[in-house]
């Protein structure tokens, strides 16, 4: 089976203590190893989706019988979109689990595969009672959200009014909440509705989940300039232009080479097929430090150029 890197900063004592009371039932090397991998799902699941996808099956390999190892396998299928294989494994958690708290996003998934209509029947679920408050909002979010894939705005709209969205307090769904509003208001045109919403979801926002500032600064005409990056734009183009004004007499010159640059593509192709297949021998059961390799192989480019 093939493994990922593991940092040496990541011990797997960083998970929750409830994932490491469920890791107890396994050998504890097996666990540790379990524990890692889990680590580095959370780690990457906002900023690597697919990197977190990657390590998230790592750890249904070695460890599926985990409730909190399929949890986090359909969290890291969920944020590539795999909304099938996500489902797939939220039902399997909470087969094993009996708890309602995945059911929000459990919905989503089905709208994911086109099924809102299936979405809004377990917005009716008797399950939704059993959920706390996070997750009745966030199952007023999903169901909002399927009523606008079915092009029904005004039901979405009702939908989100609610003594939540009413209250004046600042919750940490208050912000999504918010902004959902807004932007179904916008969709309305109901648009001075919506910039006093979105207004109200920035206010809410401490901690930028929402890009609710920009859609507010977009509604009131506030261009944001680059000036750092539109003065590296106009160095570079300046750059350009002396090799461009000696690119008629390059023409020939690549013409003349055009066998000689094939066949160097070639080799760097045959190069390049070696290295895979290098790569894909060295794969084993053992954890593989991928950055290492790539460090020693730049500092050996180096060398060569040095020499």
């Amino acid at each position: 089976m093939k493994r990922l890197p593991i940092p040496e900063d990541v011990t797997g004592e960083e998970i929750d203590k409830d994932v490491r009371q469920e890791l107890q039932s396994l050998p504890k090397t097996l666990a540790d190893d379990v524990a890692k991998n889990l680590v580095m799902v959370a780690r990457l699941i906002d900023e690597d989706p697919e990197g977190a996808y990657g390590y998230s099956r790592v750890a249904l390999r070695l460890a599926s019988r985990v409730a909190a190892v399929r949890e986090a396998a359909g969290f890291a299928a969920y944020a590539t979109q795999k909304y099938s294989e996500a489902l797939a494994e939220f039902r399997a958690a909470r087969r094993m689990t009996g708890n309602v708290d995945l059911w929000p996003v459990m919905a989503d998934c089905e709208r994911g595969l086109g099924r809102p209509e299936k979405a809004l029947d377990m917005a009716g679920a008797p399950e939704v009672n059993k959920l706390d408050k996070a997750g009745q909002v966030e199952m007023r979010l999903v169901a909002a959200g399927a009523r606008r894939d079915m092009d029904q705005l005004d039901a979405a709209i009702v939908t989100l009014q609610s003594p939540e969205l009413a209250s004046n307090s600042v919750q940490p769904w208050t912000a999504r909440l918010r902004y959902a509003y807004a932007d179904a208001l916008l969709a309305a045109a109901r648009e001075g509705e919506a910039r006093e919403w979105f207004a109200k979801a920035v206010e809410a926002d401490k901690d930028g989940s929402t890009d609710a500032s920009d859609r507010l600064a977009e509604m009131d005409g506030v261009e944001f300039v680059d000036a750092l990056g539109d003065e590296d734009d106009e160095n570079r183009h300046e750059g350009d232009e002396a090799p461009q004004s000696a690119s008629a007499a390059d023409d020939q010159v690549v013409e003349d080479s055009k066998d000689s640059d094939a066949d160097e593509d070639a080799d760097e192709d045959a190069d390049d097929d070696v290295t895979d297949e290098d790569i894909d021998a060295d794969v084993t059961d053992d954890v593989i430090d991928v950055q290492g390799v790539q460090h020693d192989e730049h500092d050996k480019d180096a060398e060569d150029v040095k020499d």
